[in-house]
C-alpha cells in the first residue's frame, strides 16, 4: 500500500471520506494526538485499524462524534456524565459508558465490553472529518500499538507508512497528550490522566475521583505503552555516557520538555521529544524528573508506562 499525505483542506477531507466510506481508515488530527479513524459502525473497517496498528483485541476503541447529541444515540449518560460532557466537550475527554443496545457500534470497538469510550473533539481536522463522513469515527492513535504516540504527521508515517492509505496533515498537536478518560459512577473513576487535571474534575463534579481498577476498561490501561524503541531511564538528574537526556527545568539535557518547567509545554512536547531521543544515537533514553502536580501526572504516567518492561 502507498500512504500519501495531504495537507488539511476541502480536499483532503474529501479524499479522507471517500476512503472511509469504502470501508479504509485514515489518519487525522486531533487536539490531542493524531487518531487512525475509521466508520466505527463497519466491523471490517474497524478491524483495517486493529490490523495496521497490530493492536490487541482486547484492547477497546475511543468513539469520535460531533456533539453531545450523537453520543447519546451511542451511550447512556447519567447526570455526572452529563455535566462533565457540557462543561468539557468539545475537548480532550473521553467518557466510558455504558453502550446503548441500539447504539450500531461495531464489537470490535469495544473489545466485547459492555461499555463505551467516547468523546466529542474540538480539533477543525477531526471535526470536518465527522461532518464530511456522517458516521461516528473510532480513532486510536495513528502509530503501531505500543510505540510512541504520533504529534506529527511525519510520526505518523515514520510508523504506519505502506499500512494505511492516507495521512491527513494539519500541523503539529496542541495538547500533546492522549485525552482525559473518566467512567461516570459511584464514585466517578479516572481510567486514565490526560490534559483534563484531576482537579478540575473533582470541581466540576463536587466529590473525590476514584481510581481506575486493574481490568482494561478504556485505551491506554496497558501496562507497557507509549513505548520507545530503546531502554528508557526516569527521574534523571545528569546524562550518563550511552543516553540521550531529555531535560526538564532545570536539569539540562540533549533536548528539553520545558527549560521554563511548563508542565503544558512539557505536555506538548512530550512525545516529540521521545521520537527524537529514538531516533539519536545514544543506545538508551533518559528523562528528567517532572512534577507529578496537575498535567505532570499524565506525563507521569505516559513516562512510567514507556519505561515499563515488555512481555
Amino acid at each position: 500500500m502507498v500512504t500519501r499525505t495531504l495537507r488539511y483542506g476541502e480536499q483532503a477531507l474529501g479524499e479522507a471520506a471517500r476512503i472511509i466510506a469504502a470501508g479504509g481508515c485514515v489518519a487525522v488530527p486531533t487536539e490531542t494526538v493524531y487518531g487512525l479513524a475509521a466508520d466505527a459502525t463497519d466491523s471490517h473497517a474497524v478491524a483495517g485499524i486493529y490490523a495496521a496498528k497490530g493492536r490487541p483485541a482486547f484492547n477497546p476503541l475511543i468513539v469520535h462524534v460531533p456533539d453531545l447529541a450523537a453520543a447519546r444515540t451511542i451511550a447512556e449518560f447519567d447526570s455526572d456524565a452529563l455535566t462533565l460532557a457540557e462543561a468539557l466537550w468539545p475537548g480532550p475527554l473521553t467518557l466510558v459508558l455504558p453502550l446503548r443496545r441500539d447504539a450500531r457500534i461495531a464489537a470490535l470497538v469495544t473489545a466485547g465490553l459492555s461499555t463505551i469510550a467516547i468523546r466529542v473533539p474540538a480539533h477543525r481536522a477531526m471535526r470536518g472529518l465527522l461532518k464530511a463522513t456522517g458516521k461516528p469515527l473510532a480513532a486510536p492513535s495513528a502509530n503501531a500499538s505500543g510505540s510512541i504516540s504520533p504529534t506529527r504527521a511525519d510520526h505518523v508515517a515514520r510508523s504506519l507508512d505502506g499500512r494505511i492509505p492516507l495521512i491527513l496533515d494539519d500541523g503539529a498537536t496542541q495538547a500533546g497528550l492522549e485525552s482525559t478518560i473518566v467512567a461516570p459512577g459511584d464514585p466517578p473513576r479516572l481510567l486514565r490522566p490526560g490534559p483534563i487535571a484531576t482537579d478540575r474534575l473533582t470541581m466540576l463534579l463536587g466529590r473525590e475521583i476514584g481510581a481506575g481498577g486493574d481490568g482494561i476498561e478504556a485505551p491506554g490501561q496497558l501496562a507497557s505503552h507509549y513505548a520507545p524503541g530503546k531502554p528508557l531511564r526516569l527521574s534523571a538528574s545528569e546524562r550518563r555516557p550511552d543516553e540521550w537526556l531529555i531535560g526538564f527545568g532545570t536539569v539540562r539535557g540533549d533536548d528539553t520538555l520545558s527549560a521554563g518547567g511548563d508542565l503544558i509545554e512539557a505536555a506538548a512536547r512530550l512525545f516529540g521529544a521521545l521520537h527524537q531521543a529514538d531516533d539519536a544515537q545514544p543506545e538508551k533514553i533518559a528523562v528528567a524528573p517532572v512534577p507529578e502536580s496537575g498535567i505532570g501526572a499524565a506525563i507521569n504516567d505516559r513516562l512510567r508506562r514507556a519505561a515499563a518492561p515488555r512481555d
